[in-house]
């Protein structure tokens, strides 16, 4: 588990991809370098895809965290 303070929050639990990385990317790209978000999202297709998809935009994936049932927190720290 990662002890980082998140700046922002999101929910992206009611999205299914792409939207899931269009609604992160526009988040980060309101942020400062170095400024942390916290993604909160459903298991499956989205947690496959989003930590890949924002790693590959250059930003570091900090970690990935089991919620209550079928929902996932993603840290990541914009880059």
């Amino acid at each position: 588990m990662d002890n980082t303070q998140s700046k922002e929050r999101i929910d992206i639990t009611d999205y299914i991809c792409p939207m899931t990385f269009v609604k992160t990317k526009l988040k980060l790209e309101q942020m400062k370098r170095g400024e942390v978000l916290e993604v909160r999202l459903c298991e499956g297709e989205p947690l496959s895809n989003l930590p890949r998809s924002v790693e590959q935009e250059g930003h570091r994936v900090l970690s990935i965290e089991k919620e209550e049932g079928r929902y996932h927190k993603v840290i990541i720290e914009r880059c």
